[in-house]
């Protein structure tokens, strides 16, 4: 159901749902990248029509059965997703962008929903000796996009960078800063189960390692992927936190695809 579809109660309700899923100040986050699409549209001169009531509500399967069952909130730039089965719930994929991702008015910032997730990456690039740089480099230009994209089942990929048990203390205390920006959307319960180990973390970044220009970085563990890209003119993001091995699942459109055409 859209949001534009429901009475004030029922709209009301679908943002308390979002709310059960998100910790406080990632609600207010959220809720910045919706209203965000009130600005898209009047920087793209309203041609398109995009309105903050453009965001979805989507349920499957049965809430509270025995059976697995899930919900998801979507629009632009915002969609999370919990899977529930029994009384484990798997917080993926979580999706946060903004466009535009800066508002600015002279040197002051008006709007800035994801600046945690950049300013943390930046000051853990710049704490990176040499050796540690050249490792975490791994292209002199981002890709265009988040590399998972929007696929059912996301995988590891490559290469993986820098090892978090390789860094010098200082680089290390901000490479577990940053897992805790995007780990902290979640309530604490959630977050807590997701946490990665050391041994298994590594950071990668491609592009210029200077803000307001096009750059990507990911974070990976053994079953966490975490991307963020600010590749449209610098003034664009993406970031994205899924589970390799429980998020989305099976893709049952393309396997009957691939089984019957």
């Amino acid at each position: 159901m859209s949001l534009a579809s429901l009475s004030s109660p029922a709209r009301k309700a679908a943002f308390r749902l979002l709310a059960t899923g998100l910790s406080a100040h990632a609600y207010a986050q959220a809720l910045a990248i919706v209203s965000l699409e009130e600005v898209l549209d009047r920087a793209e001169g309203f041609a398109r029509g995009r309105h903050l009531n453009d965001y979805w509500v989507s349920v499957f399967g049965t809430p509270g059965s025995s059976s697995p069952w899930s919900w998801r909130f979507e629009g632009h730039h915002l969609s999370v997703s919990m899977t529930v089965v029994g009384s484990t719930v798997s917080p993926a994929p979580v999706f946060f962008g903004a466009n535009p991702a800066r508002v600015s008015y002279g040197a002051h910032t008006v709007s800035r929903p994801l600046s945690a997730e950049e300013d943390v990456a930046f000051a853990l690039l710049s704490s990176l000796s040499p050796t540690e740089l050249s490792l975490a480099l791994v292209a002199d230009v981002p890709p265009p996009d988040i590399e998972s994209g929007t696929l059912a089942v996301a995988s590891s990929l490559s290469p993986a960078g820098v090892s978090a048990t390789s860094l010098n203390p200082a680089s290390g205390a901000l490479l577990a800063q940053l897992v805790a920006v995007y780990l902290d959307r979640l309530p604490s319960s959630l977050a807590d189960e997701l946490s990665p180990s050391l041994e298994s973390l590594r950071f990668a970044w491609a592009g210029p390692a200077r803000p307001g220009v096009p750059a990507y970085y990911r974070l990976q563990a053994s079953d966490l992927l975490i991307e963020y890209d600010n590749t449209a003119g610098g003034n664009h993001a993406h970031t994205v936190l899924r589970r390799p091995s429980a998020d989305f699942g099976a893709d049952l459109l393309a396997e009957h695809r691939r089984a019957y055409h």
